[in-house]
């Protein structure tokens, strides 16, 4: 098997045993990689490489505005928050608007941030309860 089909397939195999939270986790990774790539592709003044990330940017996130839950307080606080990003991320588009970009960056490197710890405590808490019965 070539190197390109294993990294392939472990990709598949990562999505497809991960729980909803380290889905989650995945997907503000892949934003933020792709804010990088359009981030570098502002400076070297690549039109088109830079539309294409910036609108997988934009896709995460009305992929994770999608998934959020109404009933659920937290929700109604990030759906303005990745409705912001999601502005950022057009108007460095269409602007080659490099502040707003690392705007949207920083908002999505917090939120990934936080839900790492996030997972890291849910984990702690089932290990900890896992060992106690």
């Amino acid at each position: 098997m070539a190197y390109g089909q294993a990294y392939q397939a472990y990709q598949q195999n990562s999505v497809s045993t991960a729980s909803p939270g380290e889905l989650t986790l995945q997907l503000y990774n892949g934003c933020i990689k792709f804010i990088k790539v359009a981030k570098k592709a502002i400076e070297t003044e690549d039109v088109q490489k830079k539309n294409e990330h910036l609108q997988k940017a934009q896709n995460i996130i009305a992929e994770l505005m999608m998934t959020l839950n109404p009933e659920y307080e937290i929700s109604n606080q990030l759906m303005p928050l990745y409705d912001y990003i999601n502005y950022c991320l057009r108007e460095a588009n269409v602007h080659n608007d490099g502040a707003k970009l690392g705007e949207a960056q920083k908002m999505v490197e917090q939120l990934r941030d936080t839900w790492k710890e996030a997972i890291k405590l849910d984990r702690q808490n089932k290990y900890q309860s896992g060992a106690k019965a």
